[in-house]
């Protein structure tokens, strides 16, 4: 997971765990296309029930491995207590300004678990940011490849498309990605996750059954992907319109 520049497709995601259930299949069909993926996880999941975050690590860099990213790294945001600062915004700066990604992926922003619906709208404050020439970002980020000393590295970047992963979210998606030949990897970088969804007594009142959750993962998959005509999909959002250049190819059959 070296030499970032540049990236083309970037999820950024409160905690380690979260690109697994939201869009780890919209990155494998992407990364099968060619195309360089990306992890940028907010949090190192210090405060999460079950684990600790060097388990959280470990995990992660197994995962993304199975995803086939190139490059994933973690902030130090405090786990359950992200907040949308100056500060955190500057963070993810500095990570955009290094990989360049054209797609940014972020949470949809309106979520039960409150990291999840701040990360969507720090991100985007953080994607706006990045493009201004004035704002200086200082150090490179930790762990990131490289020095830094590139004037591309470090000069205004701001993507060119923002998704939101709605997968939990009771909304309309705008569109659905056809997952269907990346399912079972997708379950396995979440299984990859053993601190987390292995039965064990910590956590056992809160945490999905280890049995079920393959049987509930791929039913919301299945859901999704029904709605496209396909078998299997991810969900997301975009807020602004689409554009369509030749009708006889838009895709879904309306009848």
């Amino acid at each position: 997971m070296t030499d970032p520049h540049s990236i083309d497709i970037l999820a950024i995601a409160a905690h380690r765990d979260d690109v697994e259930q939201t869009c780890g299949g919209t990155l494998l069909r992407m990364a099968s296309r060619g195309l360089r993926t990306a992890i940028l996880d907010l949090t190192q999941g210090e405060a999460g029930t079950r684990g600790t975050a060097e388990d959280r690590a470990r995990e992660a860099s197994e995962a993304a491995r199975i995803l086939g990213v190139t490059w994933r790294q973690a902030l130090d945001l405090p786990d359950g207590a992200i907040e949308n600062t100056l500060e955190n915004r500057i963070k993810i700066v500095r990570v955009l300004r290094l990989l360049r990604p054209r797609v940014v992926i972020l949470p949809y922003w309106q979520a039960r678990h409150p990291d999840h619906a701040i990360t969507g709208i720090l991100g985007y404050d953080a994607c706006f940011l990045s493009g201004l020439a004035k704002v200086e970002t200082g150090s490179a980020p930790t762990g990131a490849p490289g020095d830094g000393s590139s004037s591309l590295g470090w000069s205004p970047h701001r993507p060119f498309k923002i998704v939101y992963a709605s997968l939990y979210a009771d909304v309309r998606p705008s569109f659905i990605v056809d997952i269907t030949p990346f399912v079972e990897q997708r379950h396995q970088s979440l299984m990859a996750y053993k601190s987390q969804y292995a039965n064990q007594p910590t956590g056992s009142a809160l945490f999905v059954p280890e049995e079920e959750i393959r049987e509930r993962t791929f039913a919301e998959a299945r859901h999704y992907g029904l709605l496209a005509g396909v078998r299997y999909g991810e969900p997301f959002v975009q807020k602004e319109v689409g554009l369509v250049d030749d009708l006889t190819l838009v895709p879904v059959q309306s009848i």
